[in-house]
């Protein structure tokens, strides 16, 4: 099927390869293509007639993400019903626009024209026209028609704009917006050198440095399974446009179930807390549009048009009340990892990862954030996947041991038991296999007023350096990063440049200052 692809593109294996270079670099993707490997993916085999393996997970990505196809598909024989579908349908993937001729004239083309399944399924449609009350359908043919009058400027351009617009001007218009908080709250500041950092997460004292151990049954959320939301879709026109961009721009959707916290209570001892569920898609539609809006007025110099916010969160009472409103969150976590003493690197030390996200996740696009993140979501377990440790292992295994059998943004789940030990990742084997080699523990808790959601900030540590002698270099991100970086616990002077980074998601940020804090107070960086 790849082949295929790229015959239909007009194009040599030598054209496409030098074209996937430049689409690379213009998306920030660091996945690369030779013209050798390359014959060896469309020939299935290596020229001494050994199968080829599945390519590393950047090269997934980036085959992904020009082709809008699953790899499993590109990598296996070209079908006539694929092959069909792709002809019958009138339009292309706005990555596909980009392919035209070398010096060919940029014309405003429709970026695209109708939605790709993959990201705006069935599902979100159809639970969009029941909410809104429309015809079946009435969804697709309001996003096709949306899609249709997106330019590909359009849709370049709006992602650049949010780029430039940093973090702490984020975190200022947040607090002129909603003003002192009251009653022991306050938003998560800190001092680095001669330098006050503000952040757009608000919290309390009780909800921080918590150093609760995950796991042992302190971590304790329970999934209430009669939880009505009391929210509504107040702009479907909105909905509409957040559908297209995500499809125009290649956003990965899955409608599926999400946790939205009920109550909590937090301490060093336990977590106790109830969720319910909700959809995903109404979530996109709702509260996530707050993020954008905020950012595009802050890029358009009109911080005072916030209709969205003005409705769903307009103050601080309607941000703590949980149960009165849709409050999804995510749990995100500083991996720390024991490295042993080298000639070129020094003593021995923890290896701090930070990433940059990708431009095809939902939210926080393109900022540098700890890893792993992700939402705090079911797989199969409704029950036992609300706890925070599940969430957790799981994202481990996505984001850095490159289990794509865990991603449910990738056709839903299909295993009963995803997290297994018969199906772990070696890497995640080996370190279940001792209790004493990795330690998860929730070092914060906070609401992100910037999109209304909770955070839980947490703390990875793998105590034991001969992981990374043994799987070192099997840790690679998957297609929500865009890139990788290493910080030595030890080096201070760089870890303090990279507080002050502008480039940071407010949660990502303050994960990683209370997942540092804990770590040195540890006396294990």
């Amino acid at each position: 099927m790849l082949e295929q692809k790229i015959w239909e593109r007009r194009q040599t294996l030598q054209e496409f390869t030098e074209w996937a270079e430049t689409f690379a670099c213009e998306r920030n993707e660091p996945g690369t293509l030779s013209v050798r490997h390359l014959q060896r993916l469309v020939a299935g085999k290596a020229p001494s007639g050994q199968p080829v393996g599945r390519p590393r997970p950047a090269t997934v990505r980036l085959l992904e993400s020009i082709f809008g196809v699953g790899i499993d598909v590109l990598l296996g024989p070209p079908g006539a019903d694929i092959e069909r579908e792709d002809v019958d349908r009138p339009w292309q993937p706005f990555h596909k626009l980009r392919a035209a001729p070398w010096g060919a004239r940029r014309e405003k083309t429709p970026a695209v024209q109708t939605p790709d399944t993959r990201v705006g399924t069935a599902q979100s449609f159809a639970w969009l026209d029941t909410r809104s009350g429309w015809a079946p359908e009435t969804t697709r043919r309001k996003v096709t028609s949306r899609l249709a009058s997106l330019t590909a400027d359009e849709v370049l351009d709006r992602p650049a704009r949010r780029r430039k617009v940093g973090r702490s001007e984020i975190a200022r218009a947040v607090a002129d917006y909603y003003g002192a908080p009251e009653s022991g709250y306050h938003f998560y500041n800190v001092a680095c050198g001669d330098s006050e950092i503000g952040t757009s997460i608000l919290t309390c004292d009780r909800w921080l440095d918590l150093g609760c151990q995950l796991g042992a049954g302190k971590d304790r959320v329970a999934l209430c399974t009669d939880s009505p939301v009391a929210q509504d879709v107040l702009a479907s026109d909105r909905a509409i446009d957040r559908l297209a961009e995500a499809t125009a721009q290649g956003v990965r959707l899955a409608n599926m179930p999400l946790y939205r916290l009920l109550n909590l209570h937090v301490g060093p001892e336990a977590i106790s807390a109830e969720v319910g569920t909700v959809p995903f898609i109404e979530y996109a539609v709702s509260m996530d549009l707050l993020e954008n809006e905020l950012i595009d007025t802050l890029a358009a110099s009109t911080p005072d048009q916030l209709p969205m916010r003005d409705h769903y969160l307009p103050n601080l009472y309607s941000v703590l009340d949980f149960t009165g409103r849709l409050c999804a969150g995510g749990v995100l976590a500083l991996c720390a990892i024991a490295r042993p003493s080298d000639p070129y690197r020094g003593e021995k030390d923890f290896a701090l990862v930070v990433q940059q996200r990708s431009s095809h996740v939902l939210n926080a696009a393109q900022r540098l954030s700890v890893i792993p993140k992700g939402f705090h979501q079911p797989m199969t377990d409704l029950h036992a996947d609300a706890q925070l440790a599940s969430t957790l292992m799981r994202e481990l295994e996505e984001e850095l041991f490159g289990r794509q059998d865990v991603d449910n943004t990738v056709g839903g789940a299909c295993a009963a038991a995803p997290l297994h030990p018969g199906r772990m990742s070696e890497p995640m084997r080996w370190l279940m296999a001792d209790e004493s080699r990795i330690r998860m523990e929730c070092t914060g808790f906070g609401l992100n007023l910037v999109s209304g959601n909770y955070e839980f900030a947490c703390l990875l540590v793998i105590e034991d350096d001969e992981f990374w002698t043994r799987y070192g270099g099997e840790i690679e991100a998957n297609w929500e990063t865009s890139g990788l970086r290493l910080y030595s616990s030890l080096d201070h002077v760089l870890v303090s440049d990279l507080v002050t980074n502008e480039s940071w998601s407010n949660e990502g940020l303050f994960a990683f200052l209370q997942g540092i804090r804990s770590l040195r107070e540890s006396n294990a960086g």
